[in-house]
């Protein structure tokens, strides 16, 4: 996880604050351009919706100093995680053509997950710098140690893979007993893959931004689930077809979850589900959606058809990787506008509840 990002503090707090003030006051929060008389003649005038500004138009909340290797590395390592259940499945089955697959992709989803989270450290050292403690109420700390945990076990499950494709009779006495690590450690991949899928999520909603973090009932479910998409895909795509019946199976499974979620988490996000339809960020969800469900309904029907399973595959994992890019579009935008942050603090104070400053 990139330690980039960007809390709300006491900097950040008392704009927030005063905007839910400002908003009931006329303040800086939002400005009215007309109002309306009562009573006298029964004279009616319309009120304009009202424009949620901030001081010096600056944002009540800073925009993440994310680029788009998070959102590739949101995705691949939902993709590794996926891989490594496929392929752990693969090998208690005795498919091997899918267990080599799972490991395979583990290893290459993980490498490039973690290439594009250094790219956004900046440097190597500090991944390395954030393994000196466990603070178990930080996602960043967690996940770090998530990714530290599952890293050596998909690495090695691949390893042991590679080594068995060569001939056995050229294998020096160590690479032949590598070969024995391969299902023990593919099994210990497996159990560790399903936090890597999730943690990503936890990581976005304990932030500030708000649709990131009015989505955290749901987004948890959301990403596992698509995870689970995209890595039945690509076993479609790289399994043979007699080999292939897991995959599909998973693929359609977390094709289901995922349209299911995501509608769940659009209904509770409330105002701040906006995002998810508007610019960018709207293009890119239709995409992710239109793409799962037309993969997961290739997948259920086109049966055993190899042509099928290929096209059902490729829309999978592009439907996962859309929606990673969405989710992520939408959050920056709504720190942009002070309207995401305004209305769902003003509506819990309409409730009585206390103002919420998270992150």
């Amino acid at each position: 996880m990139s330690p980039g990002v960007e809390r709300s503090g006491p900097a950040n707090e008392r704009p927030a604050r005063e905007a839910v003030i400002g908003s009931e006051g006329g303040g800086p929060a939002r400005r009215r351009k007309g109002g309306r008389r009562r009573g006298g003649g029964g004279d009616r005038s319309m009120v304009p919706e009202a424009e949620f500004t901030s001081y010096y138009g600056r944002p009540v909340v800073k925009p993440a100093p994310w680029e788009h290797d998070i959102p590739a590395y949101l995705f691949s390592g939902g993709l590794a995680a996926g891989s490594s259940l496929l392929a752990a499945g693969g090998d208690l089955n005795d498919l091997p053509a899918l267990r080599r697959t799972g490991r395979l992709a583990a290893l290459g989803a993980l490498g490039f997950s973690m290439a594009a989270l250094v790219h956004d450290l900046g440097r190597p050292a500090r991944f390395l710098n954030m393994l000196r403690t466990v603070k178990l109420t930080s996602p960043m700390s967690v996940g770090t140690w998530i990714l530290s945990i599952y890293g050596p076990f998909a690495s090695a499950a691949a390893a042991a893979e590679v080594v068995g494709m060569l001939p056995e009779d050229r294998l020096p006495r160590p690479l032949r007993l590598l070969r024995l690590t391969g299902r023990p450690t593919g099994l210990m991949a497996g159990l560790t893959a399903p936090p890597v899928a999730a943690y990503t999520a936890v990581l976005l909603a304990d932030t500030a931004t708000p649709s990131w973090h009015e989505a955290y009932r749901e987004l948890p479910f959301v990403f596992v689930s698509s995870a689970l998409a995209a890595s039945g895909g690509l076993g479609m795509v790289s399994a043979p077809k007699d080999q292939a019946g897991p995959a599909r199976r998973m693929a359609i499974g977390g094709a289901v979850v995922e349209l299911l979620a995501e509608k769940q988490m659009e209904r509770s996000m409330g105002i701040t589900a906006e995002p998810l339809h508007e610019g960018r960020a709207g293009r890119l969800m239709k995409a992710a959606k239109v793409l799962t469900a037309v993969g997961a309904a290739g997948a259920l029907l086109g049966g055993r058809s190899r042509a099928a399973a290929v096209v059902s595959g490729a829309a999978l994992m592009a439907g996962s990787a859309c929606t990673r890019f969405g989710i992520f579009e939408a959050g920056q935008e709504s720190a942009r506008d002070p309207k995401y942050t305004v209305v769902p603090q003003r509506e819990r104070v309409d409730r009585g509840e206390p103002v919420r400053y998270h992150g």
